[in-house]
């Protein structure tokens, strides 16, 4: 393996010095290394993503798992979590361990598969738990993403299960009975829109029933994609009791808003919906004081003919791996220490991934980041690595670049190109 000695960089935002990698680990110094000018860029423990959909297998004219890796090492991602939602299903041991091979193979980033709770995300029978668990790919956490659990009793069962294993129920938090036919967020814009509104409290009558159970259980809870002020609250609440619960917010949720349906655009549609400005501005918060631990990109890449039709035929999802360091950077500011913990070290815990999320001391994995602050861009959708182009962020100019990154040592971008 080659010796880096990362020239100039600034760790974590602290004083600009060298950085040196030697056989995968941060390493002290070496008089024979390759030496990448860092100036004014800063090392970042390597970004982790919770709730990534790479598609493959069933929808690889969206995503593969080989794109959606080139896509999330673009956007400084060392991990990210896969979720179960393909085509066939990640029920089953057989399934997980194909996706999990499949991102080795790709080598950019490594792909931790999520297991559906129930067979076919059906919500009727539990999927092989203990199998996907105990499985080569070994899955700790599982989702029926794109559906609620909404069954109780299942859910109950589930937590349960996955107890035993000190495994994760990420749910999808949408009461199915209040959201049908949903097109938008419930409120002034889609009463003037004409367009059926998708209510809040359908995602926190979920969120307040499955901390109820988790705290029954004695079991972990995590909940995916909030966005409502009235969530935030449910969560502080259920935090404050010590329930064993934690939950993540997307890059478009802390900037975008239900505004945006005005234009009818499909790119916008997106489930959860884009909230109120006062939502956005709870979820800011949030994340801030901890309430709400990570930022997940929630990343759901589609094939043209999904996005570029009618609103009410689209389906809904937007691109994030490629531009979620920099929402969040124009969100949060350069606080490093907080990007880091919400980005990186947080959601590589809530996963289990040992040698993610490192203080990247001497001798840890040399899983990280180097980012620009200084750097400005425009979105231009040709150029993303996904197969798929429905950013909402086409034509914005967004601050922060990230300019390499690697894993195990080996770099997979190097001056913000993919090296596979």
């Amino acid at each position: 393996m080659t010796t880096y000695r990362l020239k100039g960089v600034s760790v974590l935002g602290a004083a600009p010095t060298d950085l040196f990698i030697t056989d995968g680990l941060i390493s002290d110094k070496s008089a024979s290394a390759e030496v990448i000018d860092a100036a004014g860029l800063v090392a970042l423990p390597g970004l982790v993503d919770l709730h990534t959909h790479l598609r493959e297998p069933g929808r690889e004219d969206a995503e593969t798992v080989e794109t959606g890796s080139r896509a999330a090492a673009l956007g400084g991602y060392t991990a990210v979590c896969a979720m179960a939602n393909t085509s066939p299903v990640a029920d089953s041991a057989g399934v997980v361990e194909q996706v999990w091979r499949l991102g080795r193979e790709a080598g950019m980033v490594d792909v931790q598969p999520i297991g559906a709770v129930t067979v076919g995300l059906a919500g009727k029978q539990l999927a092989e738990l203990g199998a996907m668990a105990t499985s080569a790919a070994n899955v700790r956490i599982f989702s029926d993403d794109g559906f609620c659990v909404a069954d109780p009793r299942l859910m109950r069962r589930a937590l349960e299960y996955v107890k035993a294993f000190d495994g994760i129920i990420a749910q999808h938090a949408e009461e199915p009975r209040l959201t049908e036919g949903a097109q938008m967020h419930e409120g002034e814009v889609s009463t003037r829109l004409g367009l059926t509104g998708w209510p809040a409290v359908a995602e926190e009558a979920i969120i307040a029933r499955d901390v109820l159970l988790a705290e029954h259980v004695g079991s972990r809870l995590h909940v995916c994609h909030v966005s409502t002020a009235g969530s935030v609250e449910v969560l502080r609440q259920a935090k404050a009791r010590g329930v064993r619960v934690t939950a993540e917010v997307t890059p478009h949720h802390l900037l975008l808003t239900d505004e945006l349906a005005a234009s009818y655009d499909p790119v916008y549609k997106v489930n959860p919906p884009l909230r109120t400005a006062g939502d956005v501005a709870a979820l800011r918060q949030a994340l801030v004081d901890g309430v709400i631990d990570v930022v997940a990109t929630d990343h759901a890449p589609h094939a043209v003919e999904d996005k570029e039709c009618e609103w009410a035929y689209a389906r809904p999802g937007m691109l994030g791996l490629e531009t979620a360091f920099s929402i969040v950077l124009s969100v949060l500011g350069e606080q490093w220490e907080l990007i880091a913990d919400r980005m990186s070290r947080t959601p590589a815990r809530i996963a289990g991934l040992d040698g993610h999320g490192t203080d990247l001391a001497v001798g840890s994995p040399a899983n990280l980041t180097l980012v620009d602050p200084s750097a400005r861009r425009v979105v231009d959708p040709a150029e993303l690595a996904s197969r798929s182009r429905n950013t909402p962020y086409s034509g914005t100019t967004l601050p922060g670049r990230i300019v390499a990154t690697f894993l195990r040592g080996e770099p997979t971008v190097l001056d913000g190109k993919a090296v596979k």
